[in-house]
């Protein structure tokens, strides 16, 4: 089997004017450096709209992408902007981290402009794609409209006739916001074009992307509001219980992400119809699919609603390797990466062996006493040909923040690990890139943080944290030519052509 690698790096950490990574021209530039470095992956993160807290897995759908990515100079290009306009607009003066909050009194004002003056209805291209994705369009439009209309809100706080989606509720919010609607639609469409634009030119150049689906979706979203079948939730759609992961070594209480859980017999009853929509959707956006926690489907953690800690939760069973086989059955052979970190227990193990899906190894794991799975599974020599190694992912400390931070004996393991006892501490990142690099892993993916050595002030995500996360941005320049030459020199090496 072919030995590749790749760099992991956010569509929203892009260097590109107006406050945050989109489909610019840096996006391109960045596309031509990967093929200089013979890189073939570019692995970004979920593309949704995003909600409090900034997070791209916690989307206002599963299907919409995040309008923050629409490339302003094309909009200026269509004469649908002027370049005055954007520049006038205030997006913080920091290169280096977005600033969420300017960026959304900022951006959108912009959208709003280009949408009005589009004539966008006239657009033939517009209604055919209308058209083609009016089964979820359609939803999300209405329900970012509405939201909107009740100044933001969260859908279990409106009204209870729209709450509900009576019908002639739908029918009076679809009139009496029209115009919004369409705005929604159109900055969907904008997000199309240019994201497929985008995706077939990385394609042309040899590389591929490495998209990410949650498991689970937000409660504030389209998906919950349109379809509250799918989800554990009573006859008020209030959740019955929420998810998370259990207490470990990193967080005393665990996590609370306070996503719905899924009905999963009503799944089961369904053909997993749902399912099988939504990563035929995902597969359609990118060539390889990173199936987010994906040990959920063997078991989920279960939180009582309403908890503030996930101490109380507890484990239940999920649909296993059923929902994959279906997956086969329908979707035929796709390319996935089985995101199957944290406690792994045997029957893990089996569910990933089962789907011939390659699991993930992340390397940090192997020398820090806080984890509580397995330690020796992420030692590089241990690692099946069929997984995909990681220096660290998005959510984990850079490499040099992870060495600082570590407990001395951990330092020392790993200094005896690598037989590296003299290169300084500042620029022992390239060791451990040489390392997984020349590991069995069939796949390599580095974070663009780690090849630049970078430490935690430039961390993609701390997890349960909020306010510091999801800003880092590659500044214009950094990916360098004698950067490239020297990746390019490490796939010859480890033969990751």
């Amino acid at each position: 089997m072919m030995r590749e690698s790749g760099i992991l790096l956010p569509i929203s950490s892009l260097p590109s004017q107006y406050g945050i990574g989109c489909f610019s021209k840096e996006a391109y530039e960045f596309v031509d450096q990967l093929a200089l470095a013979n890189q073939k992956y570019w692995q970004i993160l979920p593309l949704g709209p995003t909600s409090y807290g900034d997070s791209p897995y916690q989307s206002f759908s599963t299907y919409a992408g995040n309008p923050y990515f629409i490339d302003l100079n094309t909009l200026i290009e269509e004469g649908v902007l002027t370049k005055k306009e954007c520049d006038l607009a205030d997006f913080g003066l920091d290169s280096r981290f977005i600033d969420y909050g300017k960026l959304y009194k900022a951006r959108y004002k912009l959208l709003r402009k280009a949408y009005e003056r589009s004539n966008i209805s006239q657009n033939p291209e517009f209604r055919t794609f209308q058209e083609e994705n009016a089964w979820w369009l359609d939803d999300y439009a209405l329900f970012m409209a509405v939201k909107g209309f009740f100044q933001d809100e969260c859908w279990d706080k409106w009204p209870e006739d729209i709450k509900k989606r009576y019908g002639y509720a739908l029918d009076y919010y679809r009139e009496q916001l029209y115009f919004e609607i369409e705005f929604q639609k159109y900055m969907q469409f904008e997000f199309s074009i240019q994201w497929k634009k985008l995706k077939t030119y990385a394609n042309e150049n040899g590389i591929r992307i490495i998209g990410d689906i949650p498991i689970y979706v937000a409660y504030d979203s389209a998906d919950t509001w349109a379809h509250p079948e799918l989800f554990q939730l009573d006859e008020e759609n209030v959740p019955l219980a929420v998810a998370g992961c259990p207490p470990d070594g990193f967080a005393a209480d665990g996590q609370l992400w306070g996503n719905p859980l899924y009905r999963w017999d009503y799944h089961r009853r369904t053909g997993y119809t749902w399912w099988m929509q939504r990563l035929s959707y995902a597969f359609y956006l990118y060539d390889v699919v990173r199936i987010d926690h994906f040990r959920g489907f063997d078991e989920y953690f279960s939180i009582p609603y309403g908890d503030t800690t996930a101490r109380n939760g507890h484990w239940e069973k999920g649909p296993g390797i059923e929902l994959f086989h279906r997956m086969k059955e329908v979707l035929g052979e796709r390319d996935v990466i089985a995101e199957d970190l944290g406690y792994v227990t045997d029957s893990v193990r089996q569910m990933v062996f089962e789907s011939g899906f390659p699991g993930m190894k992340v390397f940090e794991f192997a020398f820090d006493s806080r984890d509580t799975g397995c330690a020796g599974d992420y030692l590089p020599h241990n690692y099946p040909v069929n997984s995909v190694v990681y220096t660290g992912t998005h959510d984990n400390a850079t490499l040099i923040g992870w060495y600082q931070d570590i407990p001395k004996e951990g330092r020392e393991m790993l200094r005896d690990y690598i037989h590296d006892y003299t290169t300084s501490d500042r620029s022992l990142h390239w060791s451990v890139i040489c390392r997984v690099m020349g590991s069995p892993a069939r796949i390599c993916m580095i974070p663009m943080q780690d090849y630049l050595g970078l430490d935690n002030t430039c961390r993609i995500n701390t997890p349960s944290t909020l306010g510091t996360n999801w800003k880092w941005r590659l500044l214009d320049g950094e990916f360098t030519s004698d950067l490239q030459n020297k990746i390019k020199k490490l796939v010859r090496i480890y033969q990751r052509n």
